[in-house]
């Protein structure tokens, strides 16, 4: 069963950047999409960003367009979300989702996700951002 663990969250001014990590428990996350969620206070979980199974397509919610960037280093067995020029509302609990029969149709629509749709959920890391 795969496990994944977020790292990477902190406190960081607006304007500021930090870069988030998912990291795999097994070798074979090259086979999974990897899905980045979160959920503000008081607000649903919501889709962020989500990296196909080979990478080849990557896929981001409008609000965080030109800020973000997913990645993925499989030999690391993890997952990026590179957050730049960080926001206010960018301010939740990050969680990890990775899935293995998730169609490339199913990760271009993360951003209606409720990640239902992911079988493998990591433990969150929270981001803050405030002056």
């Amino acid at each position: 069963q795969l496990q994944l663990v977020e790292s990477g969250g902190g406190l960081v001014q607006p304007g500021g950047s930090l870069r988030l990590s998912c990291a795999a428990s097994e070798s074979s996350l090259n086979y999974y999409a990897i899905g980045w969620f979160r959920q503000a206070p008081g607000k649903e979980r919501e889709g962020v960003s989500c990296i196909s199974s080979s990478g080849s397509s990557t896929n981001y919610t409008d609000s965080v367009k030109g800020r973000f960037t997913i990645s993925r280093d499989d030999a690391k067995n993890t997952v990026y979300l590179q957050m730049d020029n960080l926001k206010p509302e960018d301010t939740g609990v990050y969680y990890c989702a990775g899935d293995l029969f998730l169609s490339f149709a199913a990760c271009a629509l993360v951003a209606r996700s409720d990640g239902n749709e992911y079988d493998y959920w990591g433990q969150g890391t929270q981001v803050i951002v405030s002056a």
